[in-house]
């Protein structure tokens, strides 16, 4: 999720780029830049940092660009480092073309081989580049025509803006996946990847849709499909303001990211599951034998990624028949946990920079152990130390609570257990095929269950003055009751207990009484008739019942007093769909509330201290 932004008209771009990328720094925040083409040249300023350190360097350039036609970029990076070299807009050879790219380019590396063997010489490490130097390689052939060659050839989701020096009064963009809306001015058009960007200059603005290519001249706009033909943008008129536009219209970014997470989900995929179901993960650089040689797993992590870490024991044992243990991170260097080089540590962390996280693979890097760390930052201190790495791409996630950067790391250990299986031999193709298909399912699953999120959301409010609830779940759903009792703690302040549901007869149901609010968390699995009969036993004591069940339950709707129904999905594949409910849950309840569910009272985004 990076921030993009295009001008083209009569006005200098300088101050027009640069307002409108400050206003996309919550898409991306670890490198920044502008190209402009003043003359014959395309001028680039670009620094690693935030918008505040580009304007620092462009104040520092002695060569400032006072063209009217340019593109810019704030980064979250994918490939490569947060490093100024890895900073957009990305040029060709002969610095004639400049590129700004928000997705991943899945077959980017076979691309840029090619482009190598044809006498290219690339700077970055990142993806984005090939695109500058195919438009180098295809010529003086319309830009156009370029750029729908080259989202013929690029596979992903991504949104590209493109600037030649040859064409000075010409931006052409292109998006499939990943957002772009291009508006529209007097004599001037505009680019971005999300309103915010250029809602000071004008509120005609339309949706750039999939496999369209656009471009962008002081005149106006034109947009084709990718075989050349003409496409009529839909015109709207926006209202929001400023401050409103930068949460997406929504009232808030815990909300705004709620609905962000089947695009996350799409991104934490992407090149991970092939058209044959079979599982890549070149970045965690084990052979097979190697993979065999692993006897024991160890995952430690803290918060939110402690419950996401118990989703990997689960799938990893279930598909592997490994041994895993999990432990909080702030207990698992002072208890001298047995490691060697036989064993795989995996350390979870949204950051990349949990104190007590970093401490506990740096422990075990010291005892010889293989460290993996899986963190939503590139370049992050746990990336750097940490043996191999599996970044989540979730993008940048503003609340404090998290939710998009969950799922993802949920699907995440599915998809590394997964690949474990397979490359070890633990599960035959035909089964991986089965749990992959249903994995890639989850992002439009995701997103038909949101557009109930309304319903979910008005049977929460019921609940509004609840003092006590205890969330239940057995087996995999189990840590999805832990994550839903830890959101409504973290941004409603209501005392909040996840449990074993099977485990409440030794000795928690002695507080259930009536006016107690019981959560179940009850999807379809080997588990689901003892599961009801738990919620059968929490009936019995005056109980009320608001259950996630899986779409046609009958018997456990029986039970319920609520209902919040999710798609069927194998057992391990289920719990990504079951927590959104109760991400909705809590939101709805603090919202009722009158609480700030973006910044709740004492918690912070990054935990930096033991």
């Amino acid at each position: 999720m990076c921030g993009i932004v295009g001008y083209v008209g009569t006005k200098p771009a300088q101050s027009i780029l640069v307002n409108g990328l400050a206003r996309l720094e919550y898409r991306g925040y670890d490198s920044a830049g502008i190209a402009i083409i003043d003359g014959s040249k395309i001028g680039v300023t670009k620094t690693a940092g935030r918008v505040a350190d580009l304007i620092s360097s462009i104040a520092a350039d002695q060569g400032s660009y006072t063209g009217s036609v340019g593109i810019g970029h704030t980064r979250w990076a994918t490939h490569g480092a947060p490093v100024t070299k890895n900073a957009h807009p990305h040029s060709d050879c002969s610095q004639n073309v400049a590129v700004v790219h928000n997705g991943i380019i899945e077959n980017y590396m076979q691309l840029r081989d090619e482009l190598i063997a044809a006498g290219h010489t690339f700077t970055s490490d990142t993806d984005t580049e090939v695109v500058a130097h195919l438009v180098e390689q295809m010529g003086d052939e319309p830009l156009e025509i370029i750029v729908r060659n080259i989202m013929e050839k690029a596979e992903g989701a991504l949104a590209i803006g493109v600037v030649r020096a040859s064409d000075p009064d010409l931006i052409v963009a292109a998006r499939r996946g990943s957002p772009l809306v291009i508006g529209f001015g007097d004599g001037e058009s505009f680019l971005a990847s999300d309103i915010p960007a250029i809602l000071e200059h004008t509120r005609r603005i339309a949706i750039v849709g999939d496999d369209n290519v656009v471009s962008l001249t002081p005149g106006g706009v034109s947009i084709t499909d990718l075989a050349g033909n003409p496409v009529e943008p839909v015109v709207r008129d926006i209202e929001w303001d400023l401050e409103s536009a930068e949460r997406g219209g929504y009232d808030d970014f815990m909300l705004k990211e709620i609905y962000e997470q089947p695009k996350a989900l799409t991104d934490t995929l992407a090149g991970r599951i092939d058209d044959h179901y079979r599982i890549h993960l070149p970045e965690l650089d084990l052979t097979p034998r190697e993979a065999r040689a692993i006897d024991k797993v160890f995952v430690v992590a803290c918060g939110t990624s402690y419950h996401a870490g118990l989703m990997a024991k689960y799938a990893i044992e279930r598909w592997t028949r490994l041994p895993v243990e999990i432990d909080i991170a702030s207990e698992f260097r002072y208890r001298d946990p047995v490691l060697d080089d036989r064993t795989m540590v995996i350390g979870m962390s949204q950051s990349g920079e949990t104190a007590d996280t970093l401490a506990a693979i740096e422990y075990a890097q010291a005892q010889g152990a293989y460290v993996v760390a899986t963190t939503n930052v590139v370049d992050s201190s746990m990336a750097r130390v940490a043996d191999s790495v599996l970044y989540t791409r979730a993008g940048p996630e503003i609340g404090v609570a998290s939710t998009k950067t969950f799922v993802c790391q949920l699907v995440l250990m599915q998809i590394l257990a997964l690949y474990l299986a397979q490359i070890r031999g633990a599960l035959d193709g035909a089964t991986v095929e089965v749990m992959a298909k249903s994995i890639r399912a989850l992002p439009d699953q995701v997103e038909k269950l949101l557009e109930r999120a309304d319903d979910i959301m008005e049977q929460a409010r019921k609940y509004t003055d609840v003092k006590d609830v205890f969330f239940l779940g057995r087996g995999v759903s189990f840590p999805i009751a832990l994550e839903g009792a830890l959101k409504l703690k973290e941004i409603a302040y209501v005392r909040a207990e996840g449990y074993p549901a099977g485990e409440m007869k030794h000795g928690p149901i002695a507080l259930i009484e009536k006016g107690v609010l019981v959560v179940g968390v009850a999807t379809k699995s080997h588990l689901h008739a003892k599961t009801l009969s738990n919620m059968e036993e929490m009936k019995a004591r005056a109980a009320t019942l608001f259950m996630v069940l899986t779409e046609g339950d009958t018997e456990g709707q029986r039970l319920a007093d609520d209902v919040a129904w999710v798609p069927p999905a194998p057992e391990l594949i289920a719990p990504v769909t079951a927590v959104i409910p109760l991400q909705l849950f809590a939101y709805a309840i603090s919202k009722a509330k009158g609480l700030d569910v973006d910044k709740p009272r004492n918690l912070a985004k990054t935990v930096t201290v033991e």
